[in-house]
């Protein structure tokens, strides 16, 4: 009972925690400049990742490749997916249109895992991830289709696709060269290279590292720290020990649906009979790539 808990919690919680990533950048699009806010946030996580890792005496890597691997892992899963994203919403791309384009992260790690890692991805699998591709897009086809394309900022689309990029790279990466390291070590390490790209990036802006004293800001802050970024990397480092690294990314389709309900309870998008269903089919998609 026990392991069956933990097989369908941790997925959920991983779900939810991950889908408010896109709304805590739409909540402090309008009070803050995304490189210093992203910028004190990985500073941030670092030094309380940095703090339990030390109270819980973690296994740090013996040998400079194991703080090498874990760094470069952060720089791509970390520093340049948020920076992307909050970059990319921040200079006018919807939230809802970075949920979806983050939705495709799954197929290019599917795709990968196969020559990268050897990992063989069955037919059921790819029904599985396709499936919840075509949920995914079932939920936000609405919001596409009534904003004008020539209104979607095409260097913030961008950004966003470079961001996902990155953060395929960095799954697989993580996959390959961490399978024996400490997890609250190796989520620490892969802060401080996240933040050996946020932080010259924030000083590189002009916008240097201060954020307005309001209180959306520091709220925002505040979750983005302890909730999305502590608790979300230590559960995606969980759900990548545990399965096939293509598995665990077709999580990432159940991201969108949840982002619009998200959307619709704080900033009242209304969701419509084609956006529930999506979520329906988005979620059967997620159980078939992910059974056994």
């Amino acid at each position: 009972m026990p392991a069956l808990l933990a097989n369908v919690l941790i997925p959920g919680l991983f779900v939810l925690i991950w889908a408010t990533g896109f709304i805590a950048a739409r909540f402090v699009a309008p009070y803050a400049q995304p490189m210093p806010f992203v910028a004190l946030r990985v500073m941030g996580v670092a030094l309380v990742l940095a703090a339990i890792a030390l109270a819980l005496r973690a296994r740090w890597p013996r040998t400079g490749a194991g703080w090498r691997d874990a760094m470069v892992a952060g720089v791509l899963m970390q520093g340049c997916y948020i920076v992307g994203v909050f970059w990319a919403i921040h200079r006018g791309l919807p939230a809802g249109i970075a949920a979806l384009v983050g939705s495709l992260q799954p197929l290019a790690t599917a795709m990968l895992a196969g020559p990268v890692l050897g990992e063989a991805v069955s037919r059921r699998r790819w029904f599985g991830i396709g499936l919840g591709f075509l949920g995914a897009g079932l939920v936000l086809a609405p919001k596409i289709g009534a904003a004008d394309p020539a209104g979607i900022p095409p260097v913030a689309l961008a950004a966003c696709a470079g961001a996902v990029a990155a953060i395929t790279l960095g799954t697989l990466w993580q996959k390959r060269t961490g399978a024996d390291a400490d997890l609250l070590a190796t989520a620490t390490l892969q802060f401080v290279g996240a933040c050996l790209v946020a932080v010259p990036l924030a000083l590189l802006s002009g916008d240097g590292l201060g954020v307005p004293l309001l209180l959306p800001v520091w709220l925002g802050m505040a979750w983005s720290v302890l909730v999305s970024s502590v608790a979300g990397i230590l559960l995606l480092l969980v759900l990548i020990r545990r399965g096939a690294v293509a598995g665990v990314s077709a999580l990432l389709f159940l991201v969108p649906p949840v982002s619009a309900a998200m959307a619709y309870l704080m900033f009242g998008e209304a969701l419509t009979g084609l956006q529930i269903a999506g979520m329906a089919v988005a979620a059967v998609g997620v159980a078939v790539a992910n059974r056994g």
